[in-house]
Order: C-alpha cells, then sequence, then structure tokens
C-alpha cells in the first residue's frame, strides 16, 4: 500500500501552500500562507522516497520520525500521523512554522540533494497538527499518579513550557514563574504573527494550565523571591530564563533617542496585538510607522524585525549586515519574505556612528569584504577602504544577538555556576547545576539558540529530573 503513496518526487513537483500576495500580507499580521488542503498535503507528503537512513531526522534537534508521519500523511491517516509527530515534540504545530526547516530537516532531504526540491516537511507538519486541534485529536495533559514532589520551573519559554508538561504527565506538582503576565517567551512576545499566530502559542498554554500546572506571572526570581527561597518551597528547580540580555553595539551616538533594542520593538508590536496598552509603542517610541527605519543585524531576530517595520508602515526599511547573503544566519527564505516585501538589504556593510545628535536621523557605515575564514570556519568581514555612506534613519534597530543576564547576582546566589559567557554551568549528562536539584535547560545553557533546540532541551532536562526525584523520593523511604 505504501509503495502506491509514496516515492512520488519524479512526478510530482514540490509545492508549499500559497502565499498571499506581499502587498496583501503586509497590511496586517496574520500567517503568511495557506494550511494545505488534505489533498494536497497527501499529495506532498507523498513526495517523500523513504530513505533507509533519513537524514531529515537525523538533523532533527528532536528526531522526529518524519518518514513515517509522511507516509501516514499520504495514506490519508491523518489521525495516526497527528500520534506519532506528538509523541517526540511538545509543539509540533509551532515547529512547522517557525523551525528554519531549510537549514535543517528539509536542507537535508534526500530527494532535495537529488535536485528534486525537497519534501514540505515543516507545512505537513503544520497541516496535521493544526487539523489534529480542529478535530479534537489533541488530548487533554492528564497528571500521572500523584508523587508528593513538587518542581519549580523558571521561565515559560519552550524549554521550560516542554519540561514542565512532561514532569506533570510524571506526577509531579508543577509550578512555572515567569516575569511576564503570559506564557511563552519569545513564542509569545518575541516571535511575530506573521510567522506564528498568538492564539496557537495560548491553546497550547491553556491545555498546559487546564492541567494543572501553575503559572507565577510577574514573577521575578531576586524580587519577589530569591533563588533560595524557590528552592525550599520545591523539591526540584529548573532554570529556563533564556537569554534576554541584548548585544551592544559599539559606535558613536548609539545612545541617541530612536536606537532601539529588537527585543523592546517586537515585545511593543505584539503586546499592541493582543490589545495592551503600550505608552512606548503609543507615543512612537517603538513604532516603525512613517520612519526611515535601519535594522542592525542578520539574524532570524532581524528578520522579524525588518518585517515588522514594514507592516507597521514605515517611509522605507533598510538591514545592514556586515557579511554577504549566503553568509548570515538567518533564514534564507525569511530573507525572501522580507524582499518580497520591499526590504532592502544592504550587504557587506557595518556601521560606524548614528548620526543626528540627540536625535537619530541616519546611519553612517562603511563597505565590508570577506577575508579568511575565522575559527567557525567562516570569513571573517574586514574593512574596505573607501565605502563609507550614510543612509537615513530616524528608527535603528540593534538585532545583535542576546547574551545571558547576570543571573548570580540578581537571583541572590552567587554559589551558582556560570561561563566565562554568562550562561549557567550545568552537567553534560545530568544537566544539574553546581547547585544539587537545580537543573538547567535551553538557551540559558547553550546560549541564543532556536526553539526545536529548547523543546529538545526541555525534553531531555524533565528525563532527568525525573529520575533524580524518584531516587530522592526512594533514600528518603529508606530513612524513614
Amino acid at each position: 500500500m505504501a509503495a502506491d503513496h509514496m516515492l512520488q518526487f519524479v512526478g510530482r513537483d514540490q509545492a508549499y501552500p500559497d502565499k498571499r500576495a506581499a502587498g496583501d500580507r503586509v497590511a496586517d499580521f496574520d500567517e503568511i500562507a495557506a494550511r494545505y488542503a488534505i489533498p494536497a498535503a497527501e499529495d506532498q507528503a507523498g513526495r517523500c522516497s523513504q530513505c533507509g537512513v533519513p537524514y531529515c531526522a537525523v538533523h532533527c534537534p528532536l528526531h522526529n520520525h518524519i518518514p513515517d508521519w509522511l507516509r501516514l500523511t499520504a495514506e490519508g491517516r491523518l489521525r495516526d500521523a497527528y500520534e506519532l509527530s506528538n509523541a517526540t515534540s511538545t509543539m509540533p504545530e509551532i515547529c512547522g512554522r517557525i523551525c528554519p526547516q531549510d537549514r535543517l530537516c528539509e536542507g537535508n532531504c534526500v530527494i532535495e540533494f537529488s535536485g528534486h526540491g525537497a519534501v514540505t516537511i515543516g507545512s505537513v507538519e503544520k497541516f496535521i497538527t493544526d487539523t489534529a486541534w480542529e478535530q479534537g485529536w489533541v488530548e487533554p495533559l492528564v497528571p500521572g499518579r500523584a508523587r508528593g514532589q513538587s518542581v519549580g520551573v523558571i521561565g515559560a519559554g519552550p524549554a521550560g513550557l516542554t519540561a514542565a508538561e512532561y514532569l506533570r504527565v510524571n506526577g509531579y506538582d508543577v509550578h512555572v514563574y515567569d516575569r511576564h503576565d503570559r506564557a511563552g517567551g519569545l513564542l509569545t512576545y518575541g516571535i511575530p504573527g506573521f510567522k506564528l499566530e498568538k492564539p496557537v502559542v495560548m491553546r497550547r498554554v491553556d491545555r498546559l494550565a487546564a492541567g494543572g500546572i501553575v503559572f507565577h506571572y510577574g514573577f521575578e526570581v531576586g524580587r519577589n523571591a530569591s533563588l533560595d527561597e524557590l528552592r525550599q518551597r520545591h523539591d526540584a528547580i529548573l532554570i529556563a530564563t533564556g537569554v534576554y540580555r541584548a548585544r551592544a553595539i559599539d559606535v558613536t551616538g548609539s545612545d541617541a533617542d530612536g536606537v532601539v533594542e529588537a527585543l523592546d520593538f517586537l515585545t511593543a508590536s505584539n503586546r499592541k496585538g493582543f490589545g495592551d496598552d503600550v505608552p512606548a509603542f503609543d507615543d512612537g517610541s517603538l513604532s516603525a510607522e512613517a520612519k526611515h527605519v535601519v535594522v542592525i543585524g542578520g539574524g532570524d531576530t532581524a528578520m522579524d524585525c525588518v518585517r515588522t517595520a514594514v507592516r507597521q508602515g514605515a517611509a522605507s526599511v533598510k538591514c545592514l549586515y556586515r557579511r554577504d547573503r549566503a553568509n548570515m544566519p538567518g533564514s534564507q527564505r525569511e530573507v525572501g519574505h522580507a524582499e518580497e516585501e520591499g526590504v532592502d538589504f544592504v550587504w557587506l556593510s557595518a556601521p560606524t556612528a548614528v548620526t543626528g545628535g540627540d536625535k537619530a536621523a541616519g546611519v553612517q557605515l562603511r563597505r565590508m569584504r570577506l577575508g579568511a575564514p575565522d575559527a567557525t570556519g567562516r570569513r571573517a568581514p574586514e574593512h574596505d577602504p573607501g565605502g563609507e555612506a550614510e543612509v537615513p534613519a530616524e528608527l535603528v534597530i540593534k538585532a545583535l544577538g542576546f547574551d545571558a543576564e547576570d543571573l548570580p547576582t540578581l537571583w541572590e546566589a552567587p554559589e551558582l555556576g556560570v561561563t566565562r559567557w554568562g550562561t549557567v554551568l550545568a552537567d553534560a549528562r545530568t544537566l544539574m547545576t553546581s547547585l544539587d536539584g537545580v537543573f538547567a535547560a535551553g538557551d540559558i545553557v547553550r546560549g541564543a539558540s532556536l526553539v526545536v533546540w529548547a523543546i529538545r532541551d526541555g525534553r531531555d532536562v524533565a528525563a532527568s529530573m525525573h529520575a533524580w526525584l524518584k531516587a530522592r523520593a526512594a533514600d528518603e523511604r529508606k530513612a524513614a
């Protein structure tokens, strides 16, 4: 039966869901593409070659059973496909939307190498789980037998939410502490709606809350409680805060009005989408409307900023990046979307100053060229003499990446071990920190990375915490 449905990549062209025209989609923050209809999803899943060594799964951080659920989709067994997809991921429809598939599963698809175009794995993954939600196949979170032990999770981003779900299924009382007024972390406040509509995130959070996970919003460790106080409340702690300290840019004028951090800009935009009162947006400080906008950086956050600025009605949007297009860290697919929407990319350029005095009016830049490879193997950018220029900019958005906050100081926990980059030190096998019973996972351990890696880390740390808590309970029973 499978042979009749699969290996159709030679006679069946690759087809992604239709995107809305650029002129239409920049008028709102809705997702830019529709979902597959069932026949189209089945046809695209049927292009899978079912290869013996599935490089798509190998290069997926979650090692999802991709060829298997593609086969089930092609056969019309959508519920089975969903259950298999859900078996390895707590957020498959979110990964289907925001994973850089061109760098992971689809970029390593065997038929992509043969010139036939990769299977559209992400779009099928999104389709499967969206269908499951609509059909009522997504089951409630059912807690396991109560163990009488509790876990405190600091951070409600993808790593924290994933760990919380697995720990609750294993019977633990789970409390999630987050500084924001909604869960989701960057899924909620960092990623724009045109990539990830917020009801998609909120229904996941609602499912966790309905399963008995307790959320404490507006809670800052170090202000509302110290780390030590949380340790006294719970049998184990998970640090899953992510990394939020924006990297600085060392140029003249970087402290002028109109120079803002990427996350501040994106958070303000997302909060307006929720209908929140955002004074800094309303007074224009964090709004791109009618302004010449320059975004500095070449990662996915920079792409989110330029595309958000377009939707806010910017007069012009430019992205400065010091390397060329082939060497940028962001998704090439996202760059293509941005270009369609009118963003001007100024490759091989680096800022030297923000002009205009107290209020930004422009960005001076110099041209760059690629020299010898650096320690990572990428060709290092260097100054190309004689290539100075200036571009207008009333809003300059710094999207240069994120570093860890100084948690030992903020949390009154000087004994918490950190690396020279400020990330939390955790045992590579157990993910336990220097403090007994305190674990860490996600970006706060590995540095700024992908959502799919945070989900993987959340899954791994939940298993490690479960083993440690079981051993602790057994020791206590023996001592009694």
